[in-house]
């Protein structure tokens, strides 16, 4: 290899390595749609094997995708003053775009998951929920006791969604109590709640809104099943 050659493939490397290295400020910094567009550029890149005209347009999208990173980013630095000067030769670095694409395929997947995670947690979030200073005296005072759910809202703070509880009371139903705790809605308050507002093929409906419509015991077995069916 070239003295030429060697500065291309180290100029590559060294922006890929810098990409793989700075993952926690790609996240935070890029938009989903901006992370995917740099994730399709280090697709083309390992696409591109060693055609030398296909690895420079790759390359070059991968330092166009760096560009709404903020103007202070070395990352983003990097990725100008490569452009500005790229050596005039082109070696394909196909191992590391290769760890590349798949870090940054594992970062787009968890971001993916989150993102539902997200929504979903808005979704319980948005139905019908009181504070706790709604609750009875002996509820407010230890509410997972009581087998409540408890939901943190980051704008409310602790919310208790509404189903729990009988109209006008600030105590929850007893067959909600039961499920709760068998849910171990103490430990996971949004699978809990998600459980009762989702809906249920093994009721044919939504849990929450059959209480008091069919006997308790209909409910608990189900949520029995559920739990034991996880086991």
């Amino acid at each position: 290899m070239g003295a030429a050659e060697g500065d291309a493939a180290n100029s590559a490397a060294e922006l890929l390595n810098e990409i793989g290295e700075r993952l926690d400020e790609l996240r935070a910094e890029l938009t989903p749609d901006q992370l995917r567009m740099l994730l399709a550029a280090v697709t083309a890149l390992t696409a591109a094997g060693e055609d030398p005209r296909e690895v420079r347009r790759a390359l070059m999208r991968v330092r166009q995708a760096l560009i709404p990173l903020p103007f202070d980013s070395p990352l983003r630095e990097l990725a100008v003053e490569q452009m500005r000067s790229s050596p005039a030769a082109v070696v394909a670095v196909p191992d590391r775009a290769e760890a590349l694409l798949r870090q940054l395929t594992d970062l787009e997947a968890n971001l993916a998951a989150e993102r539902v995670l997200a929504a979903a947690r808005r979704r319980l979030l948005n139905a019908p929920s009181r504070s706790g200073a709604e609750l009875d005296p002996g509820p407010a005072a230890d509410p997972l006791g009581a087998g409540l759910i408890r939901l943190s809202d980051p704008e409310r703070g602790a919310r208790y969604p509404d189903f729990q509880f009988p109209v006008g009371a600030g105590s929850p139903h007893r067959v909600v109590a039961e499920v709760n705790r068998l849910l171990l809605a103490d430990r996971d308050p949004w699978g809990a709640a998600d459980w009762w507002l989702g809906g249920n093929r093994w009721l044919a409906g939504t849990p929450a809104e059959l209480i008091g419509s069919i006997p308790d015991e209909r409910l608990t077995a189900a949520a029995r099943a559920l739990v034991e069916g996880e086991d």
